[in-house]
């Protein structure tokens, strides 16, 4: 059965309170954690956005656990400010650490005030961030001119081993481009069918053989309209497709966005039950699939009793 980790939710927690949670969830048996590098949050009423890399070295040294981050490198990050982030929590936390890289979401880059580029060149400027930061990694002096410009850069930092680079996928396309460069993927749940394409087109693009992480978004309270009410007051702005998902770019225009979004729409994005054997079950069907890691992000902002019940009723059979 795969790893059963935590996601800490920068957007929904103060760093403070985030940090408490992760230190419960290992203690209530949770085998990983990860987190995403946001600036802003997806909502206004999430509140919250502290900076992944800072606390991530706090994370790191509060626990025992391996962890990821999800960034993007090319705008709002430099590319080599990225692999000098990477070599430190390498060389501080060996074996614990992972970085995946994406092509990032305007809502959290266009503070740099320079253009929101299109998918298309978002895509090449990551391939070549993705280059930058492996030559750097390896220890090599990087000079590069092109949609983002390098000058002798050089890491003066070395991690015993460079710590994976993991490919950040939605879609079947950006899943098949990963294969070609990274050492694994991560994605985020959707029906089966769909999941199973990503994790098929991640491998035919060359990713057979490699690890394959799914950040699961699920609401679960003790009756099921507190777990419905909680994943549509905080997750009803994660509904939409990559093409309005990438391209809004405040918290507001998010809520704007979500408006309309129903109680019930918000099931397909996220599982919503009070019953932690239909969670169970839920995770199993999405094990099966091939994902080597689930990273079980509970969308409320009260995470104690998510934690204390999924570590009690869930993980033990999910971790078997």
């Amino acid at each position: 059965m795969p790893t059963v980790g935590f996601h800490a939710s920068h957007e929904q927690l103060a760093p403070s309170s985030l940090l408490a949670a992760v230190q419960a969830a290992e203690a209530a048996g949770f085998q990983a954690a990860m987190c995403s590098d946001h600036l802003a949050p997806w909502s206004e009423r999430q509140g919250n956005s502290g900076h992944a890399w800072s606390w991530l070295g706090a994370a790191l040294q509060a626990t025992s656990l391996p962890f990821g981050v999800v960034t993007a490198p090319g705008q709002r990050y430099h590319p080599a400010i990225i692999a000098q982030a990477i070599a430190t929590l390498g060389e501080l936390f060996p074996g614990r650490f992972w970085a995946a890289l994406g092509s990032g979401e305007a809502v959290n880059e266009h503070v740099t005030g320079e253009a929101w580029p299109s998918k298309q060149v978002r895509d090449a400027r990551l391939l070549e961030c993705v280059g930058v930061i492996r030559d750097l990694l390896a220890g090599r002096e990087v000079s590069h001119d092109g949609l983002i410009k390098v000058d002798r850069a050089r890491l003066w930092v070395e991690p015993p081993g460079p710590p994976d680079l993991i490919g950040a996928a939605v879609s079947e396309a950006t899943a098949e481009r990963c294969g070609a460069w990274a050492d694994g993927l991560i994605t985020v749940n959707q029906p089966v069918a769909a999941l199973t394409r990503v994790l098929e087109a991640f491998r035919t693009g060359g990713g057979k053989g490699k690890p394959a992480y799914l950040q699961v978004h699920l609401s679960w309270a003790e009756d099921d309209d507190t777990a419905r009410q909680i994943a549509h007051e905080q997750w009803s702005s994660n509904m939409f497709d990559s093409e309005v998902a990438w391209e809004l770019d405040t918290p507001a225009g998010f809520d704007a966005a979500a408006k309309f979004v129903r109680p019930e729409d918000v099931d397909a994005a996220v599982l919503i039950s009070s019953d932690t054997e239909r969670h169970l079950a839920w995770l199993i069907e999405l094990a099966d699939i091939g994902f080597d890691g689930l990273f079980l992000h509970h969308v409320g902002q009260q995470q104690e009793r998510f934690i204390e019940t999924f570590g009690d009723k869930v993980i033990p059979d999910l971790a078997s």
